[in-house]
């Protein structure tokens, strides 16, 4: 059997319960064609690029699937009808990816360096004054007559 990696985008409104049904709903499909859902991974609400069908955000789910080529066909099929799902992509690939997927890795990486509020740059009172700067004289208010 190959491998695939098969990633769909569920609408902004639904519930996390209704994402989760949808990717169960793709498991079943894949296990009445012989197949087996090797790990699901739900990525979350996230952004997207441009507007699709009216959604700024949706859902995304991965599944790595084991299957005959036909189960894929069909999972297609049966995606591509369902209303809720605004777009999908399958891929074959050579090898599942061992441990958490790179956009899981991400997601881990970024609320660790994050580490609280001010983002990776941290507050402007904990950098210090900027060094390229030197020592400027202070000009004092600025006078818009003397400029004309």
């Amino acid at each position: 059997m190959a491998l695939y990696e098969h990633v769909f985008l569920a609408r902004q409104d639904l519930a996390q319960a209704q994402v989760d049904a949808l990717a169960e709903t793709a498991t079943k499909i894949v296990e009445e064609g012989k197949g087996r859902v090797v790990k699901t991974e739900t990525w979350g609400l996230r952004g997207l690029a441009y507007r699709i069908a009216k959604n700024r955000k949706a859902h995304y789910v991965m599944l790595e699937i084991d299957a005959p080529t036909g189960v894929v066909a069909e999972l297609e099929r049966q995606t591509g009808i369902n209303e809720d799902i605004i777009r999908y992509m399958t891929i074959r690939v050579d090898a599942h990816e061992s441990g958490p997927s790179a956009m899981m890795r991400r997601n881990e990486r970024s609320e660790r360096d994050r580490g609280g509020r001010g983002g990776e740059r941290g507050e402007r009172s904990e950098r210090g004054p900027r060094q390229d700067r030197g020592d400027r004289p202070d000009r004092g208010p600025r006078d818009d007559r003397d400029a004309a």
